[in-house]
């Protein structure tokens, strides 16, 4: 193996397992952190939260934490047998006599992710039937979860090949600025998926029907009016089939933009409850959040796109991972595609608490603005009731939850609503 190749294999399996390391690390702290408090309520949730509902979070929280210990093991094992193990090799070797060009790029590309998929199965069956059902969350029959999976890779094939096929052709056909030329197309490619996942993608996995509380509907109408938000629609979605979990959401831009509520939301809080939440949520409006996250990764696929374009013709970044291509056609640039993005979230992962800390800024801005425009009780009443209906431990870690939580703690989150 030359130099460079073994020089970046070192660096890889370093970088790794510093990775390893620390999620290890700090799923441990986490599950001795919820141990230690599972027996006393906090002091400030003690009059509306149970002990009895506190401990089942508690259970529920070290149960999916030690759950995704094991699904990082088989996620590490997975990256190390394609690349150090020459499964992609393997796959090369295959399909590279049997395909040419980009149809070549295809196939490898969708047997891995196959291969993974297939791997992760088991992981996705214990989930959903054992560790959701075994705290009461799981609505899914096994009939449906072969629905919804069926659905899923026929709709990955159906849109998957076409942008598949567009991506390997630019890269082969657009030069040295090929990255540019992708990175322009994947944004079109997301911005139409904005537009179509509400009416066409979406439907085809949940029932939406009109809001018909009248009394309901009238409140958040004039909620929509103080703030100056329109929407195309108020839906319900029946998330109560799949999950006890509830949920509310907005999709969609300009005349597609809806706002849908899970009906196990509804069925929990009461109507002004219902206001404050989307008063929230039309915060992260409000506040362009949901722009600026968009622009914020168009910018660093961007920067990602770049890297693997001057990575691209590197020999040793093949070898270095296992694979010895270097003949800089299609298959190089589908074989391109599957390493880099494969290693991204390895070298990426040290921006994790970063990228949590601006989150947490953006709910607490939200927070804010369903303080102003509704009422900051209600809104603190819902959240306790979500916290405690999704089995939302109250008592995280504080480094983990520094290092992973989108959405700040739920003592935190109240503390802040009592003094606005």
């Amino acid at each position: 193996m030359p130099d460079p190749a073994r020089a970046f294999t070192l660096l890889f399996l370093g970088v790794l397992a510093l990775m390893v390391f620390l999620r290890l690390w700090l799923s441990a702290r986490q599950i001795t952190h919820i141990r230690a408090h599972r027996d006393a309520v906090p002091q400030q949730f003690s009059e509306r939260v149970s002990l009895a509902a506190h401990q089942r979070a508690a259970d529920y929280c070290v149960a999916r934490t030690r759950l995704a210990r094991l699904a990082l093991a088989v996620e590490v094992a997975v990256l190390l047998c394609f690349t150090l193990g020459g499964g992609l090799q393997v796959l090369h070797d295959f399909w590279s006599a049997r395909l040419d060009g980009p149809w070549y790029g295809v196939a490898l590309i969708f047997s891995a992710v196959a291969i993974s998929g297939v791997v992760d199965l088991p992981l996705s069956l214990y989930a959903q039937f054992v560790l959701e059902q075994r705290f009461g969350f799981n609505r899914m029959t096994p009939r449906l979860f072969l629905l919804d999976l069926a659905k899923q890779l026929a709709l990955g094939a159906l849109i998957g090949t076409p942008v598949l096929l567009a991506v390997l052709w630019l890269m082969v056909r657009m030069g040295e600025a090929w990255w540019l030329y992708v990175w322009l197309f994947w944004c079109a490619f997301n911005l139409l998926a904005v537009f179509v996942y509400p009416a066409w993608i979406a439907p085809l996995f949940n029932t939406f029907t009109s809001l018909d509380d009248a009394a309901l509907k009238a409140r958040i109408e004039a909620l929509l009016s103080r703030c100056g938000f329109s929407s195309s629609g108020l839906f319900v979605m029946d998330g109560s089939k799949r999950s006890a979990h509830g949920n509310a959401y907005f999709t969609g831009f300009g005349k597609t933009k809806r706002i849908v509520f899970f009906d196990t939301l509804l069925g929990r809080l009461d109507p002004p409850e219902v206001e404050a939440v989307l008063a929230h949520e039309l915060g992260h409006f409000a506040h362009r959040h949901l722009v600026w996250r968009i622009a914020a990764i168009f910018a660093a696929t961007l920067i990602l796109l770049y890297v693997l374009g001057c990575l691209m013709d590197a020999g040793w970044f093949y070898a270095g991972l296992g694979v010895g291509a270097e003949d800089g056609d299609a298959r190089d640039a589908a074989m391109a595609l599957l390493l880099f993005f494969w290693l991204v979230p390895v070298f990426a992962f040290p921006a994790t608490p970063l990228l949590s800390l601006l989150s947490r800024r953006n709910e607490f801005d939200a927070d804010r603005y369903a303080a102003a425009h509704a009422s900051a009780a209600d809104l603190s009443r819902a959240l306790i009731k979500l916290y405690e209906d999704n089995a939302a431990t109250l008592t995280p870690d504080p480094l983990y939850s520094l290092f992973y939580d989108s959405h700040p703690p739920a003592a935190q989150r109240v503390l802040r609503l009592s003094s606005l």
